[in-house]
């Protein structure tokens, strides 16, 4: 049963030793497993376990590769304290919290919810904060089962954050729906993020086509209300902790899921965020933002596969 971590144990030593370079291949399965006289299961089971604590990457119908972030990566897993590789969704709770988490926690840069979960497909990251709404109003779970098909994904839920129109302090245009906003000058977030996919969901229901509003693009919730407040844009969709920041009018718009999707096999990695939320100080900071619910808190939804 403990072949598998045997065999990665002596693999990440030689990837920290140099033996491996950052990007060099690795043996097939099949030799591996001859090499080190031990079955194709356990090489398998190997290299996976390898790959989830970031080592090396896997992709189908690929040899296997030491990661970029390699060595490092072997140090961790040796010493025992392995950080969680967290990509996806820009939130201003999630970067109280992962300052609060420290080292236990790598960010990967990603644009956004989709370029999380991507992430996660490809073995770079742990798991992805995304916050995307499908078309039947589910929140995440159709893109976590589409993205990580095969991966028996899960969603770990943190909390439900309400995103609302920004707008200038005194609204002086009057906005009182968003459908107004045609012809305004509009901050969006990129394409990709769970937030622009809310945007044009509301547009279209109020009756405006996303492409009849322009604007300019930003990376994070702050840029599009500095952008409002700085009188760049004449609206923008971003969190209400955004608002409060900058003093800024709102319009609610929606209430959303913010959930951490990962493998199953990965739930006990995404611990420290749990018990972190369950510290009273921290539930404290989160809700001093406004506009987060923290009520279901650690909840796991194990997906089950898609029935055809």
């Amino acid at each position: 049963m403990t072949r598998y971590l045997e065999l990665g144990t002596e693999l990440a030593e030689a990837v920290l030793a140099g033996e491996k370079a950052a990007g060099s291949e690795l043996p097939s399965v099949r030799d591996l497993a001859t090499a080190r006289g031990t079955t194709t299961a356990t090489a398998s089971r190997a290299y996976r376990y390898l790959a989830e604590h970031g080592v090396i990457t896997l992709e189908p119908r690929r040899r296997a590769r030491v990661s970029h972030d390699g060595p490092a990566a072997a140090r961790r897993l040796l010493g025992g304290t392995r950080a969680f590789r967290l990509a996806g969704s820009d939130d201003p709770a999630m970067s109280l919290l992962v300052r609060h988490l420290g080292d236990r926690v790598s960010v990967i840069p990603a644009r956004g919810s989709l370029h999380g979960l991507a992430a996660v497909a490809a073995n770079t990251a742990d798991g992805a904060t995304a916050h995307l709404r499908h078309h039947t109003g589910v929140y995440n779970a159709p893109f976590a089962r589409a993205v990580l098909r095969g991966r028996r994904p899960a969603l770990l839920h943190l909390w439900r954050r309400e995103q609302v129109l920004l707008l200038p302090a005194g609204n002086p245009r009057d906005v009182t729906d968003l459908s107004q906003v045609r012809g305004l000058r509009v901050a969006k977030r990129s394409p990709g993020t769970g937030t622009r996919v809310l945007l044009d969901h509301a547009l279209t229901v109020a009756g405006v086509a996303p492409d009849e509003v322009a604007g300019p693009e930003f990376g994070s919730h702050l840029e599009v209300a500095l952008a409002v407040a700085a009188g760049a844009a004449d609206a923008g969709l971003a969190v209400r902790a955004a608002a409060v920041d900058l003093d800024l009018d709102f319009l609610p718009v929606a209430w959303e899921e913010y959930d951490l999707v990962l493998s199953a096999d990965a739930l006990d990695t995404a611990a420290p965020f749990v018990d972190a939320l369950g510290d009273p100080a921290v539930r404290a900071e989160i809700a001093a933002l406004g506009g987060y619910d923290l009520s279901e808190v650690g909840e796991v939804d194990r997906l089950a596969p898609v029935s055809r």
